[in-house]
C-alpha cells in the first residue's frame, strides 16, 4: 500500500469519535435549520418519528469500522440495541409470526442476536441500514416461522391452525413502502450517474432523463395511471409515443430486477450487463 492509498484509508476511517463530532455537526445543523423560514411542502407528511433513522445507520458505519471493544458496545448501547430491537418487534407482530414454541422474547432476542452476526456485512451507500436489516430479520423469521408451522400442521387438525391464522395480517403495507422508497432512491441516483452509459441515442437519453424527474417527484404525482405518465413525457419531451415505450421498458426492466435482488439481499447492486 503506498502512502497516498495510506492517507486515503485514515480519511475515510469513521469510528466512534469520529461518529460523535458528526452527530454534535448534525444537531448544530438541525438547530440552525430550525431558525430559517418554514417551506411548505407538497406529497404525504409522515405520521411519525422514525425509530431507525440516518443517525442509527451511522452509527452502525462507525460500529463496524471502530477497533476499541470499549467503543462499540458504547455505540451501539446508545444506538443500535434500540433500533434492532424494535424492528424485530414490529416485524414479529407486523407479520404475526406467532408459531414458535418458546416465549416470545426468546424469539425476539435469538433474532436481535441474527441481525448482531451479520451487521459486519452492511455496506454504506448500498441502500438503507433500515431496509438491509429489515429483510435480513423477516427472512430469518420466515424460515423459523414456516418450519415450526409445519411442525404445528403435523400435531394439530389443519382447521383449527387455519381458525389461528390472519392472512391478511402477513403483509405490510408501511415497511413495503419504506423499503421500495429507498430503492427507488437508490435506483434514480444509479441511474443518473450511468445515464449516457446505459443509452447511447440522445432521444432515449431525454427520455430516460424525464422519467428519472418524475421518480423524482413522485410524491407530488396524484394520478399515477400509465396513460397520464405518457402524457407528461411527452409534453416534456415533444417525442411520440412509439419514442418513449423503449425506453419505460429498459427501466422497468431493470427496476425489476433489481428491486427483487434488493428485497432479498438489503443491498443495492447494479444490474449485470
Amino acid at each position: 500500500m503506498n502512502e497516498e492509498t495510506q492517507e486515503e484509508s485514515v480519511k475515510e476511517f469513521f469510528g466512534a469519535d469520529q461518529f460523535y463530532i458528526w452527530l454534535e455537526e448534525d444537531k448544530a445543523r438541525i438547530e440552525y435549520e430550525a431558525t430559517l423560514p418554514k417551506v411548505k411542502k407538497r406529497g404525504r407528511k409522515r405520521t411519525k418519528k422514525l425509530y431507525f433513522d440516518y443517525i442509527n445507520e451511522k452509527a452502525i458505519v462507525a460500529y463496524n469500522q471502530e477497533t476499541e471493544q470499549y467503543k462499540r458496545d458504547k455505540l451501539y448501547r446508545e444506538y443500535i440495541n434500540y433500533p434492532f430491537n424494535k424492528l424485530v418487534e414490529n416485524m414479529i407482530h407486523t407479520f404475526k409470526f406467532y408459531y414458535f414454541d418458546v416465549p416470545y422474547a426468546d424469539v425476539k432476542a435469538e433474532v436481535v442476536a441474527f441481525l448482531n452476526e451479520k451487521i459486519h456485512k452492511f455496506t454504506e451507500g448500498k441502500g438503507k441500514a433500515f431496509s438491509y436489516f429489515s429483510i435480513i430479520a423477516k427472512n430469518y423469521l420466515i424460515i423459523a416461522n414456516n418450519a415450526n408451522y409445519a411442525k404445528m400442521k403435523a400435531k394439530a387438525d389443519i382447521s383449527v391452525i387455519d381458525e389461528q391464522r390472519d392472512l391478511g395480517g402477513e403483509a405490510s403495507y408501511t415497511d413495503f413502502q419504506e423499503v421500495l422508497r429507498d430503492f427507488t432512491d437508490q435506483f434514480v441516483e444509479y441511474y443518473d450517474n450511468n445515464l449516457n452509459t446505459i443509452f447511447t441515442n440522445k432521444r432515449d437519453i431525454i427520455v430516460a432523463d424525464s422519467l428519472l424527474e418524475l421518480f423524482r417527484i413522485r410524491q407530488n404525482i396524484e394520478n399515477f395511471n400509465k396513460k397520464a405518465l405518457y402524457i407528461l413525457i411527452r409534453e416534456r419531451t415533444g417525442l411520440k409515443t412509439q419514442n418513449i415505450t423503449k425506453v419505460v421498458n429498459k427501466l422497468k426492466k431493470d427496476f425489476g430486477l433489481m428491486f427483487k435482488e434488493y428485497q432479498r439481499t438489503g443491498h443495492f447492486l447494479r444490474p449485470k450487463s
